[in-house]
């Protein structure tokens, strides 16, 4: 038998030879088929909606065209003759068989199709009755074939695509004629293709949702939050499940946390090894409060959770007080706030020192009460980690002021601040280099004439994007005596970051653009994360 026959598909021709994983091509040569690269291939939607949506899905199949009652179809099993024989008599069309990456078959079916398209296909072939009494018992272990219902499969099946995605969040959102669904990767949200007839199964999906989450599934007015733990493919993945009434009904927010791929250790932080070090002298300090600062979703968890263990031993009693609490950490008492109790993180903190704690987490210093109790806490001994949300480093000094803290105490307690971004890192597998021109680059960001840089270009690696993965950018301002006087004084951000800068604080911009310099982001992504009107805009 000789060599399989490689071919790629653009549009409807199949006449250029494509690069394929060798184990295809060898099940390919072995069967005697043809392997076809579908990465550039346009799928014929009219075709498409010829067949059994469910069928397609189900059995990996993709047609990709029609010469008369003959169909060319990609498959991704070639032993599966007896779908291809069911093809038949549901269509009355004879298929010519190519063997294709179950990937690529499944991704195109997708795109096409949505998300689930199959699963809405059996859904829609119900009665109305049967729609309307749809209701699935709660389960904790996604993909169970034993799961029957149709809803109970479509509520899987989104969830294991956002998994697969390594989307951070999921987004159902009702319009008044559409449901939209969107995952966020890597930052950034984007519009997930779904089926348009799965507007009509939007309350069974939050109903789903909420028994999951062990919700109220009758209460539609007020917020509700639930948490989910789900085992996907042998990973245990942690789901926060928040639901709020809109205008056209129920809308869903829930944040993926996959606790099989979380590295708690300072060498996941990425930290260089100046700031690295810098970093570990200030929290093996014996007592003060240091501060991580950042949007939501900027990493600050995980870099408090890594400093923990890094400094964590048996001679040290460590205690958190988190709302919620992401990850279970081994010789740390950790406690969940209960805000409906009055178990509040002021209130939480009170109980925390009367166990005699050496270090102390607080998840996030919201208001006065938490920021004195935290101030009060690093001054009788403790070493206090907490979260607040600011522009930068310097201005952390002026919010806390700005709770009523008087400025001496802060200039006294404040060890430092850690501000910190993610930004997307490019694809290694298809960025491109690039010679900008002067202007093209930004006035504060120095280039040597000549310089290369690199930009996003977009691949099957890493789904056409250009990236893949976020990494931190960081800037650590250490309070220094200067700093303690301008606290003091009740000086400005801009004059506290100012004195830091001339200390040798890198900024955020300065560490992002050396990221860009080493070819690990884009100049696009530095100013869209960290633009330069950032650092003065306060």
């Amino acid at each position: 038998m000789g060599p399989a026959q490689v071919i790629s598909t653009h549009s409807d021709n199949f006449d250029q030879r494509g690069a394929l994983p060798d184990s295809l091509t060898r099940l390919a040569e072995q069967f005697g088929m043809a392997c076809v690269d579908l990465e550039n291939h346009e799928v014929d939607i009219e075709l498409l909606r010829g067949f059994p949506s469910q069928d397609l899905f189900r059995e990996r199949i993709l047609p990709l065209r029609r010469e008369g009652n003959r169909v060319t179809v990609a498959v991704a099993d070639p032993l599966n003759l007896e779908a291809l024989q069911d093809l038949t008599m549901r269509t009355g069309l004879y298929p010519d068989a190519v063997l294709a990456a179950e990937e690529q078959i499944q991704r195109h079916l997708k795109n096409a199709l949505g998300v689930g398209g199959g699963t809405v296909q059996e859904l829609v072939a119900m009665s109305k009755e049967e729609i309307d009494t749809l209701q699935a018992a709660a389960g904790d272990e996604i993909g169970d074939a034993s799961q029957a219902s149709s809803v109970v499969k479509l509520v899987n099946e989104l969830i294991i695509e956002a998994v697969g995605m390594g989307a951070s969040d999921i987004h159902i959102e009702p319009e008044e004629d559409d449901l939209e669904v969107r995952f966020r990767v890597d930052g950034l949200l984007h519009i997930q293709p779904m089926p348009a007839e799965i507007q009509r199964f939007r309350a069974a999906i939050v109903s789903r949702l909420k028994i999951m989450a062990k919700m109220n599934i009758a209460e539609k007015r007020l917020p509700q939050d639930g948490r989910i733990q789900l085992t996907i493919r042998g990973r245990e993945i942690d789901v926060r499940v928040s639901v709020i009434p809109l205008v056209h009904g129920e809308s869903v927010v829930m944040r993926l946390l996959d606790k099989s791929r979380s590295q708690l250790n300072l060498d996941a932080v990425q930290f260089s090894p100046e700031l690295r070090r810098r970093w570990q002298s200030m929290i093996h300090r014996p007592h003060g409060l240091i501060l991580v600062t950042g949007p939501t979703g900027s990493g600050k968890t995980t870099t408090l959770y890594s400093s923990l263990c890094e400094i964590r031993r048996p001679d040290l009693k460590i205690i958190t007080i988190e709302d919620p609490v992401e990850y279970n950490l081994r010789q740390i008492s950790q406690i969940h706030v209960q805000s409906r109790i009055g178990l509040s993180f002021a209130a939480g903190l009170r109980s925390i020192l009367r166990h005699d704690p050496d270090v102390v987490l607080i998840g996030e210093i919201r208001d006065s009460e938490t920021a004195i109790s935290a101030i009060q806490a690093s001054m009788t001994g403790h070493l206090v980690f907490s979260t607040v949300h600011t522009n930068d480093a310097a201005s952390t000094f002026t919010r806390l002021i700005d709770m009523g803290i008087e400025p001496y105490l802060v200039a006294s307690t404040l060890q430092g601040v850690l501000a910190q971004r993610l930004i997307r890192r490019l694809c290694s597998s298809c960025r491109t280099p690039w010679i900008p021109d002067t202007e093209q680059v930004p006035d504060d960001c120095p280039l040597p004439p000549g310089t290369q840089l690199w930009k996003a270009n977009g691949c099957r690696e890493c789904r056409g994007s250009g990236y893949s993965g976020r990494i931190a950018i960081f800037e650590m301002l250490s309070t220094s005596s200067r700093i303690r006087t301008l606290c003091m004084q009740h000086s400005d951000a801009a004059e506290i970051r100012n004195e830091a800068v001339r200390d040798g604080m890198v900024t955020l911009r300065q560490n992002g653009w050396n990221r860009v310099l080493a070819g690990e982001t884009s100049l696009e992504e530095l100013i869209r994360v960290c633009p330069a009107d950032d650092e003065g805009d306060h």
